[in-house]
Protein backbone atom coordinates (compact mmCIF):
# COMPACT_ATOMS: atom_id res chain seq x y z
CA UNK A 1 0.00 0.00 0.00
CA UNK A 2 2.92 2.20 0.34
CA UNK A 3 2.10 3.18 -3.42
CA UNK A 4 -1.18 4.66 -2.39
CA UNK A 5 -2.31 7.62 -0.22
CA UNK A 6 -5.17 7.62 1.15
CA UNK A 7 -8.06 10.25 0.93
CA UNK A 8 -11.61 11.29 2.09
CA UNK A 9 -13.98 10.42 -0.60
CA UNK A 10 -15.00 14.14 -0.68
CA UNK A 11 -11.73 14.66 -1.60
CA UNK A 12 -12.06 11.91 -5.45
CA UNK A 13 -11.87 14.33 -8.32
CA UNK A 14 -11.98 12.14 -10.58
CA UNK A 15 -15.72 12.09 -12.62
CA UNK A 16 -17.54 8.67 -11.48
CA UNK A 17 -19.19 8.93 -15.04
CA UNK A 18 -15.77 8.93 -16.80
CA UNK A 19 -14.09 6.45 -14.01
CA UNK A 20 -17.51 3.44 -14.21
CA UNK A 21 -18.72 4.06 -17.79
CA UNK A 22 -15.84 4.73 -19.61
CA UNK A 23 -12.71 3.49 -17.69
CA UNK A 24 -14.66 0.65 -15.80
CA UNK A 25 -13.54 -0.83 -12.86
CA UNK A 26 -12.77 -4.08 -11.25
CA UNK A 27 -14.86 -5.30 -8.18
CA UNK A 28 -12.86 -7.85 -6.15
CA UNK A 29 -14.53 -9.43 -3.44
CA UNK A 30 -13.06 -12.45 -1.59
CA UNK A 31 -10.10 -12.76 1.13
CA UNK A 32 -6.26 -13.62 1.40
CA UNK A 33 -7.27 -17.13 0.41
CA UNK A 34 -9.70 -16.88 -2.56
CA UNK A 35 -11.15 -13.89 -4.25
CA UNK A 36 -12.44 -13.31 -7.31
CA UNK A 37 -12.43 -10.18 -9.68
CA UNK A 38 -14.95 -9.01 -12.79
CA UNK A 39 -14.97 -5.56 -14.59
CA UNK A 40 -17.98 -3.36 -14.33
CA UNK A 41 -19.31 -0.55 -16.20
CA UNK A 42 -22.94 0.08 -14.50
CA UNK A 43 -22.94 1.59 -11.04
CA UNK A 44 -22.86 5.16 -9.66
CA UNK A 45 -21.26 6.82 -6.51
CA UNK A 46 -23.43 9.29 -4.01
CA UNK A 47 -25.16 9.89 -0.80
CA UNK A 48 -26.80 7.46 1.35
CA UNK A 49 -28.10 7.61 4.91
CA UNK A 50 -25.76 10.10 5.20
CA UNK A 51 -23.27 8.16 4.08
CA UNK A 52 -20.42 7.92 1.02
CA UNK A 53 -21.42 4.95 -1.10
CA UNK A 54 -21.37 2.69 -4.32
CA UNK A 55 -24.02 1.06 -5.94
CA UNK A 56 -22.80 -1.82 -7.48
CA UNK A 57 -24.87 -4.17 -9.77
CA UNK A 58 -23.80 -7.94 -10.07
CA UNK A 59 -25.32 -10.84 -11.94
CA UNK A 60 -26.32 -13.67 -9.69
CA UNK A 61 -24.77 -16.27 -12.42
CA UNK A 62 -21.23 -14.53 -12.06
CA UNK A 63 -18.65 -16.23 -9.83
CA UNK A 64 -18.19 -13.19 -8.33
CA UNK A 65 -21.57 -12.54 -6.95
CA UNK A 66 -20.54 -15.64 -4.36
CA UNK A 67 -17.80 -13.59 -3.05
CA UNK A 68 -20.00 -10.72 -2.76
CA UNK A 69 -22.54 -12.45 -0.80
CA UNK A 70 -20.32 -13.99 1.54
CA UNK A 71 -17.98 -11.35 2.48
CA UNK A 72 -18.87 -7.87 4.31
CA UNK A 73 -16.30 -5.87 2.32
CA UNK A 74 -15.03 -5.51 -1.49
CA UNK A 75 -13.12 -3.16 -3.32
CA UNK A 76 -13.70 -1.09 -6.89
CA UNK A 77 -10.57 -1.11 -8.85
CA UNK A 78 -10.13 2.01 -11.22
CA UNK A 79 -7.02 2.02 -13.65
CA UNK A 80 -5.17 3.90 -16.51
CA UNK A 81 -6.12 3.35 -20.00
CA UNK A 82 -2.82 0.48 -20.65
CA UNK A 83 -4.76 -1.75 -18.64
CA UNK A 84 -8.07 -1.56 -20.68
CA UNK A 85 -7.08 -5.63 -21.67
CA UNK A 86 -6.62 -6.63 -18.69
CA UNK A 87 -10.38 -5.47 -17.68
CA UNK A 88 -11.92 -6.75 -20.85
CA UNK A 89 -10.07 -10.07 -20.63
CA UNK A 90 -11.42 -9.59 -16.39
CA UNK A 91 -15.12 -8.99 -18.27
CA UNK A 92 -14.98 -11.73 -20.00
CA UNK A 93 -13.90 -14.66 -18.87
CA UNK A 94 -15.15 -16.33 -15.59
CA UNK A 95 -13.09 -16.66 -12.69
CA UNK A 96 -14.49 -20.52 -12.49
CA UNK A 97 -12.50 -21.21 -15.43
CA UNK A 98 -9.16 -19.53 -15.60
CA UNK A 99 -6.79 -17.97 -12.81
CA UNK A 100 -7.52 -13.99 -13.93
CA UNK A 101 -4.61 -12.75 -11.67
CA UNK A 102 -2.13 -15.50 -13.64
CA UNK A 103 -3.29 -14.30 -16.87
CA UNK A 104 -2.99 -10.47 -17.07
CA UNK A 105 -0.34 -10.24 -15.10
CA UNK A 106 -2.24 -7.82 -12.37
CA UNK A 107 -0.66 -7.90 -8.74
CA UNK A 108 -3.09 -8.81 -5.82
CA UNK A 109 -3.13 -7.11 -2.86
CA UNK A 110 -4.96 -6.19 0.56
CA UNK A 111 -6.19 -3.95 2.62
CA UNK A 112 -5.26 -4.33 6.88
CA UNK A 113 -8.81 -5.19 7.24
CA UNK A 114 -8.02 -8.23 4.17
CA UNK A 115 -9.91 -6.45 1.40
CA UNK A 116 -8.38 -7.55 -1.74
CA UNK A 117 -7.21 -5.14 -4.32
CA UNK A 118 -5.00 -4.54 -7.06
CA UNK A 119 -1.57 -2.55 -6.82
CA UNK A 120 -1.65 -1.38 -10.72
CA UNK A 121 -4.88 0.62 -10.07
CA UNK A 122 -4.65 4.57 -10.11
CA UNK A 123 -7.84 4.78 -7.30
CA UNK A 124 -9.50 2.46 -4.62
CA UNK A 125 -12.40 2.62 -3.25
CA UNK A 126 -12.77 -0.02 -0.28
CA UNK A 127 -16.76 -0.64 0.64
CA UNK A 128 -18.61 -2.32 3.26
CA UNK A 129 -21.99 -3.49 2.36
CA UNK A 130 -24.99 -1.71 3.90
CA UNK A 131 -27.99 -2.83 1.89
CA UNK A 132 -29.03 -5.43 -0.62
CA UNK A 133 -32.13 -6.05 -3.09
CA UNK A 134 -32.34 -7.81 -6.51
CA UNK A 135 -33.95 -6.28 -9.25
CA UNK A 136 -37.02 -7.45 -10.64
CA UNK A 137 -39.96 -7.35 -13.61
CA UNK A 138 -42.50 -5.45 -11.82
CA UNK A 139 -40.10 -2.67 -10.39
CA UNK A 140 -39.20 -1.78 -14.07
CA UNK A 141 -40.90 1.36 -15.29
CA UNK A 142 -39.58 1.77 -18.86
CA UNK A 143 -40.00 -0.63 -21.43
CA UNK A 144 -35.87 -0.53 -22.68
CA UNK A 145 -34.88 -1.13 -19.19
CA UNK A 146 -36.23 -4.65 -19.53
CA UNK A 147 -34.21 -4.95 -23.11
CA UNK A 148 -31.12 -5.32 -21.38
CA UNK A 149 -32.22 -8.48 -19.49
CA UNK A 150 -32.22 -11.91 -21.09
CA UNK A 151 -34.97 -13.92 -19.47
CA UNK A 152 -34.68 -13.47 -15.24
CA UNK A 153 -30.84 -12.63 -15.12
CA UNK A 154 -31.58 -9.36 -13.06
CA UNK A 155 -28.86 -7.99 -11.00
CA UNK A 156 -28.41 -7.51 -7.35
CA UNK A 157 -28.11 -4.01 -6.12
CA UNK A 158 -25.16 -3.25 -3.46
CA UNK A 159 -25.34 -0.23 -1.58
CA UNK A 160 -22.03 0.13 -0.06
CA UNK A 161 -20.59 3.05 1.95
CA UNK A 162 -16.74 3.40 1.13
CA UNK A 163 -14.68 2.90 4.49
CA UNK A 164 -11.87 4.07 2.34
CA UNK A 165 -10.02 5.27 -0.85
CA UNK A 166 -6.50 4.43 -1.91
CA UNK A 167 -4.97 7.45 -4.46
CA UNK A 168 -1.89 7.12 -6.31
Amino acid sequence: MSQFTEIKPQEITENPFQLIGNDWALVTAGNAEKFNTMTISWGGVGIMWNKPVTFSFIRPQRYTFGFMQENGCFSMSFFDEEYRKALAFCGSKSGRDVDKVKETGLTPAFTEEGVPYFEEAKLVLVCKKLYAQDLNEQSIIVPFVKESYNGDDYHKMYVSEIIKVLKK
